[in-house]
């Protein structure tokens, strides 16, 4: 046994080794290490291997796939290694090579390997998230992408600049990336797989082999790149499907700048389908998503992480989400009726991949009906808008397949075939006839059981059935000698523990009747099984079509309801440059407060082509950093189609958004948090175009205070003068105000504060006109920073503030501020007058029992007699 596991964990190219033996997957070795550490399962030895007992543990195959998602989690590969015979045929096998019959052993062989993008199982998948394998090849410097999330068969194919792949891999989020073996460029965690199947040849030649065609030009005019990528993207699903394909749709041609682009940095910014904490909750995704469906929640995801710039597509999205926005009683009735529709997607991946179950068929055949159903329904409503009008005709035209789904199937198939009892009765003649004769020979078998109790007397006796031994008759011990007589008529089989059990030549008739009716109706089943999948895989493409379909309607009554629930606008999209939005809100933020019972505080924002940079200063906490993300979110709300949370907004489209708003190190990377700043910033300087949306925050912060005032106003001037896009800077450098004599697109705005009683009260509203001050101190002590910390802060503070006076600037040095003075000079003393002012002001009012005000009255008294 040892030998074959070596020979199959040479084959699994350093995947764990799922080995299959009896009812359990066993691991060995190292493998069994890593999936006790990961899976906190006991981790036991079996035997030894050169001298060392050989590491093991095992899972139980009927709940493998929970085990199996853990490991693809925790970045693991898995090779799945079946028994591909049963042991009667392996010893049989044996006997015909002359070996002994006790010594056979069981061949198996990989049939799979477990990969992150290469999952169909429902248990293995997040019914709302896409999960999408990429491939990647270069040709004559240009570099071809073939997604594909193969639990629903979509394939894109296109074309991608080098210096913008990570901005596209990051817009495509996938699980897996796959490149050719010795590739350079690929990401750190990409696969590597055969070069020679990142041809551009073979890729043509196998696209056109899985769709019946001589030509792929009915699908489109694909580059070298692309088909060298689709090449490399069906070799590597083949490698691992061990030979059998999942489900492929026709491949669809993503156009160069379909749609905005945002580089990695600005998306886990504006935290879009993911947090920065990880996971969907506090991601603009989640608050946005009202989907009834897995598959509607997977296109919102879409549609957000790839904002489009055709202004009619956009257009036609927002037509859609109007029409049910219009209709609160039809929307309702619409979303009640989507709540209940399967995930026929995902059902036919598994269904074409060779993983599907009778509740797969069963999904396809309800949600094919409810489809068809829907769309009569539609189809009466007056006014419909054009997408609309588009989609209908996907929903239609399976009523053959429905039909025969329908006469086939009971109401509610398992999820498991093996045990039969799926296909409906009536169907087949012959299946009813032998269901009839097992049902006959139960009933028999009942019967024997009343007729041995009454020639027998033992009442207590009774006929059961288990995997190994069959039917056999159990009697309590105290009764077996009755049966053990010669002449009694049963044979012993097996004496337990308190039981004995026998058989019987009657018995042993009934149960070969039952057996063999059984085995010829389980077959049949199974043949029809197969006759079903035959005839749901020939529709794939327009079952495809028809969950599509469902997932953009959707989508579409989703962004109706989620605006109904907020007041949310229409937005106006036009051609121009300018930005108009009115009582704008942070929808993220917005919603959390609501939760708290809190109101969210709505601002403007008014870009136009002469006052198209905003310079933003105020208190952190202020508001700063919410403003320009929610101006942020909402053009990339509206590019997706989605109404927005303002009162109104009339947006010009934007090619490129960039945000950078906050950093953090990089360690892995060797960057530093100013590095990581630097490096984002370097990118929009190098890439935004003017019609481009940038949001700039505290540029410069992570320096010396001369270095980052000095970054900061450059970078402002390039992006006024040079790239002359639509930007929101935010900033604590209150010199940067002068800018605003120079640049004659820029103005000055600020976030509201006031100080009360000491305390700062934070308006999060914005005001025209510079900050007067960035109230720090008033920011630390909110924060909670001791007193006396806070009390010498403000005392450094006024004396560089009076520095800066007297010598006519920041630019003076620090040098010359008495704070820094010389070693040995020493610091005048401050006047009694100044010293008992201090002393009052930084009194803690509030605190003072009136003993203790009476006594601080006597103290001063005293000082100043």
């Amino acid at each position: 046994m040892m030998e074959q596991y070596l020979a199959l964990k040479r084959e699994a190219e350093g995947s764990l080794l799922f080995y299959r033996m009896g009812d359990f997957f066993e691991l060995f070795f190292d493998d069994a290490k890593i999936a006790a550490e990961i899976l906190d399962i006991a981790l036991t030895s079996r035997g030894e291997h050169d001298g060392a007992p050989v590491a093991m543990c095992g899972v139980p195959v009927h709940s493998a796939d929970g085990y199996l998602a853990r490991l693809i989690r925790a970045g693991q590969r898995v090779a799945i290694a079946e028994q591909v015979e049963t042991p009667e045929e392996a010893k049989a096998r044996a006997k015909r090579e002359g070996k002994p019959a006790s010594k056979a052993l069981v061949a198996r062989r990989i049939v799979r390997f477990v990969t992150a993008g290469t999952l169909t199982e429902e248990a293995l998948l997040n019914p709302r998230s896409a999960n999408r394998l990429v491939a990647l090849a270069e040709v004559r410097g240009s570099i071809g992408m073939a997604s594909c999330d193969i639990s629903t068969g979509a394939v894109v194919l296109e074309d991608c600049d080098p210096d913008m792949l990570g901005s596209e891999l990051a817009r495509l989020g996938a699980t897996e990336i796959v490149v050719p073996e010795g590739w350079a460029h690929g990401p750190e965690n990409a696969t590597p797989h055969d070069q020679g199947a990142f041809s551009s040849n073979f890729g043509e030649d196998r696209l056109a082999s899985l769709h019946g065609v001589a030509t792929l030009d009915g699908f489109g005019t694909f580059s070298r790149a692309m088909l060298a990528a689709a090449g490399g993207l069906v070799g590597y699903l083949d490698h691992v499907g061990r030979g059998t394909l999942p489900l492929l749709l026709p491949p669809v041609i993503r156009p160069a700048n379909a749609g905005m682009v945002m580089d990695e940095a600005t998306r886990a910014s504006l935290e879009i389908v993911e947090s920065q904490q990880g996971g969907r909750k506090g991601s603009l995704l989640a608050a946005l998503d009202r989907c009834s469906t897995g598959a509607g929640s997977r296109l919102l995801a879409e549609d957000l992480s790839a904002p489009l710039l055709d202004r009619e597509m956009i257009d036609e999205r927002l037509a859609l989400v109007r029409f049910w926005h219009s209709r609160p009683i039809e929307r309702a009735r619409l979303r009640e009726v989507l709540r209940g529709l399967p995930d026929i997607g995902r059902a036919l991946g598994r269904v074409v991949a060779g993983r599907g179950s009778p509740r797969d068929l069963g999904q396809i055949r309800d949600g094919l009906a409810e489809a068809a159903s829907l769309r009569d329904w539609l189809e009466r409503e007056d006014d419909r808008p054009r997408l609309l009008d588009d989609l209908l005709p996907a929903m239609a035209g399976h009523g053959e397949l429905t039909d025969h789904l329908t006469r086939a199937l009971i109401a509610s198939p398992p999820t498991e075939r093996s045990g039969g009892g799926f296909i409906a009765e009536g169907y087949d003649p012959t299946l009813d006839e032998l269901r009839e004769t097992s049902g006959n020979a139960r009933r028999a078998i009942a019967a024997l059981e009343a007729r041995y109790r009454e020639e027998t007397g033992i009442a207590s006796l009774k006929i059961k059935h288990n995997g190994v031994l069959g039917y056999f008759i159990e009697v309590p011990s105290r009764h077996g000698d009755t049966l053990m007589a010669p002449d009694s008529g049963f044979t012993h089989r097996q004496t337990m523990k308190g039981a004995v059990r026998f058989n019987s030549l009657v018995l042993h008739e009934e149960a070969s009747r039952i057996a063999e009716a059984g085995g010829r109706a389980i077959a049949a089943e199974e043949a029809h099984f197969e006759t079903l999948v035959g005839m749901v895989t020939a529709c794939s493409d327009t079952i495809a079509r028809c969950a599509s379909a469902l997932a953009r309607i959707d989508v579409a009554a989703s962004n109706a309801e989620r605006a109904a629930e907020g007041e949310w606008c229409e937005p106006v999209i036009h051609e121009e440059t300018g930005l108009e939005i009115e009582s704008g809100r942070h929808p993220v933020v917005e919603a959390a407060l609501a939760k708290a019972g809190e109101r969210f505080v709505a601002n403007d924002c008014n870009l136009s082509q002469s006052d198209r940079l905003w310079l933003i200063g105020g208190p952190n906490m202020g508001g700063k950093s919410t403003f320009l993300r929610q101006n942020a979110l909402i053009v990339l709300m509206a590019q997706a189609g989605c109404y927005v949370p303002a009162s109104s907004a009339k947006i010009g489209l934007v090619d490129r958004l960039f945000s950078r708003v906050g950093a953090s190190d990089n360690l892995a990377r060797g960057r530093s948090t100013f590095m990581v700043e630097m490096v984002e910033t370097a990118a929009i300087l190098c890439q935004a175009s003017a019609r481009s949306f940038v949001i700039l925050d505290e540029v410069g912060r992570g320096t010396s205070t001369y270095d980052g005032l000095a970054l900061a106003w450059a970078v402002v001037e390039a992006v006024h003068s040079e790239i002359g896009c639509r930007c929101l800077f935010a900033t604590h450098y209150h010199e940067l105000a002068r800018l605003a004599e120079s640049c004659e697109n820029l103005s000055l705005h600020h976030v509201r504060a006031r100080e009360w009683k000491g305390d700062l009260v934070l308006l999060h509203e914005l005001g025209d006109g510079p900050a007067d001050r960035s109230y720090g101190l008033a920011v630390a002590k909110l924060a909670g920073v001791p007193a006396p910390v806070v009390k010498r802060a403000r005392h450094v503070l006024e004396k560089l503030e009076s520095a800066r006076s007297e010598t006519g600037g920041l630019a003076a040095g620090l040098g010359e501020l008495p704070l820094f003075a010389a070693a040995g000079s020493a610091e005048p003393e401050p006047s009694p007058e100044h010293a008992l002012a201090e002393r009052i002001r930084d009194l803690d009012l509030d605190a003072l029992s009136p003993r203790d005000a009476l006594d601080l009255l006597y103290d001063i008294r005293r000082s100043i007699d």
